[in-house]
Formats: C-alpha cells, structure tokens, sequence
C-alpha cells in the first residue's frame, strides 16, 4: 500500500526577468523555450510536476544550473514561483498568507542547506535551541528538546562548544540538529554535504542513514553526486535545463533511463551498488538447493563476496519471507561485468 503524498508539485515554473508573470500567463502558464528567448527570459524550473510521499526521501539532481537548487527553494517559497501550484498536506502553498507560511516554516519544515550558517556568538546548545527561541518555547522546554537532538547526531558533551571550536562534519551535524529541533513534517537538504572532505562525507550519510531509520522523515534532499544519491534515494528525479526529465528509483534510472541524457548520467555508475536482488534473481526455484537465504531488497554489491563464495545458490525472501526465486554466482558476475540486460 503506497503512503500518502505529502507534497504534491504541480507544472511549477519559476521565470527570471522583466515582465516574467505577463509572459508566462500570456502563454497558458506554459510558455516555449522559444518564447523565453524571445523575450530575454531564463527558465530557472520549468512545469515540473512531482509527488513526494511521507517518509521517503526523495532526492533531486542534476549539473549544476540543472535547477534543482531553484526547486527546492520554489517548494519552500523561499524563491517566489511564477506559477503553478504546490500542496503541503493538500494546501497550497502559493495562495497561503504570509503569517501562515511563517508558521508552516516554524513548525513544520526543517531546512538544511550547504553552507552550515551557525551563529558565531552562540553555543551548540544556543544553535540548536533557536528556532524554538523564535517559536516562543520557554527557555526549559526548548533546551531539553535541544540536548536530545544533539544526542541524537552524536554531538552529545559539545553542548557548550561555538562553531569555531568544531570541525566541518561538526558543524553540519549542528545543522541538522537545529533543523531536527521543531520536528518538521517535511526536511529539506540542499547539497548538505558536499563542502566536506570525502571521509566526513561518507560519515555523515551514513549518519544520516541512521536518523532516518530511527525517524522515518520525508525528506527533498539535493545533489549533483549520483554515488550519493542512490546510496540514499528511494527515488530521485533528474533535471535538465529546468525540467524534470524522469522521475524513478535508482536501480529503473540504470535499467531504463528514459533519454540519453539520463543514460550518460548513470553510464559510468556500478551497477552492483544499485541493483538489488530483485533485479536479477531467477522466480521459483522451490526444489532447488540452497546454501541460505538472502533479500530481495539487498544491493548486489552488499552480498557479492557471500554468492560468489558459494557453489551452491542462495534462495531469494521477499519482505514478508516468503521465497520467491533463487540467485547464485552467475548473477553476481553478470552485474560485475556489465553483462545486465534492461528490464
């Protein structure tokens, strides 16, 4: 049973210009690339149509100027959308007063982007705590709610350190705290991780990996890093130029992108880090003997060693461990060598 959508993005525009608005109604809400040249316009995001469902996390990518930056920030109304229309929990967020989407912000949305933008002057604790500040929550309240936070991204101890006493994975883990400290519905990540050193990196997805198995947050998360993003996506939307261009899990964008722009993107990406089981396991197989068990939802590259060790296959358990097909040491090899067939 699919989950309910959260945020529902429907033929979203944001126009940069003179007379962006009168161009873009003048032309049914759908002008041509053609007619914004005409007029000297960019079209930073262009009819994009997603739906995010809770607790999924959700990631966008593409180059740099793809839009996905834009996007994000439309989705927040921290950039002004030309047109369209966004639904958080069936409201939309373009025709909501700006009192309400202050208070849609405050207490609903977590937001965190690439540069950390901690306030010097104040402490871990003080960081974490300031958004509750702004909220009015008493001093008591909003600082319990802060130590569980930082306790929960491992910062626990630093409480009275500043920013200039922390590293950089630091630093961002006090983002994420501040952002975790109003229990938002919806988080947004802008590239959280990509000013750091490639270790810290890793730490820290995988330290987000953690959070969300214990929170179970929807979550937009932007990257232009595809290693990332199928190491965290549940499904990732690719832009160009503005557009969406597909909108699929990591293991269907490899298997089947739907241009060549999408497969040029995922061309040099291995394989076994996106195909699970599922993928290319062989159905029934109830007769055959096996040498243990293995999910259908693993990646290939999380029980390669394991298969290609065994002489004999392994049987294939779906989520609710019933068997439903048998894998052995050919598949493994196949994914290694390229030899997988689209679907």
């Amino acid at each position: 049973m699919q989950k309910p959508i959260i945020l529902d993005c429907k033929n979203v525009w944001k126009i940069y210009g003179a007379q962006a608005s009168r161009i873009h109604r003048e032309h049914d809400g759908n002008p041509s690339s053609e007619t914004l040249k005409d007029h000297g316009l960019i079209g930073a995001v262009r009819a994009v149509n997603l739906q995010i469902r809770q607790g999924e996390i959700f990631v966008i990518m593409g180059l740099s100027g793809s839009g996905k930056s834009t996007l994000v920030r439309c989705l927040s109304r921290l950039v002004e959308p030309t047109g369209g229309e966004i639904l958080f929990e069936g409201k939309d967020l373009l025709t909501t007063s700006d009192a309400e989407l202050i208070e849609i912000r405050r207490k609903k949305m977590g937001m965190v982007f690439q540069q950390f933008a901690l306030l010097p002057h104040l402490t871990v604790l003080e960081n974490t705590a300031f958004p509750l500040e702004v909220q009015g929550i008493p001093q008591a309240d909003r600082e319990a709610r802060a130590r569980e936070v930082i306790e929960l991204v491992g910062l626990k101890g630093r409480e009275s350190y500043y920013p200039r006493q922390l590293s950089g994975g630091q630093q961002q883990r006090v983002g994420i705290a501040r952002s975790l400290a109003v229990e938002p519905d919806l988080w947004f990540l802008d590239e959280p991780f990509s000013a750091l050193d490639p270790l810290i990196r890793r730490e820290m997805q995988d330290e987000f990996l953690r959070l969300q198995n214990l929170l179970h947050k929807t979550i937009v998360f932007i990257t232009h890093d595809f290693d990332e993003a199928i190491r965290l996506a549940d499904r990732i939307a690719v832009m160009k130029d503005g557009k969406v261009v597909q909108v699929a899990t990591p293991e269907e964008l490899v298997l089947n992108p739907a241009t060549e722009y999408v497969e040029e993107f995922t061309r040099h990406v291995s394989r076994s880090k996106v195909l699970t089981v599922g993928a290319v396991m062989t159905r029934g197989g109830d007769d055959i003997k096996t040498a243990g068990d293995v999910g259908i939802g693993q990646r290939i590259e999380a029980v390669a060693d394991m298969l290609e060790a065994s002489e004999l296959p392994f049987k294939v358990l779906d989520d609710e461990g019933n068997a439903v097909g048998t894998i052995g040491r050919q598949a493994v090899i196949d994914v290694l060598v390229g030899r997988v067939l689209k679907k």
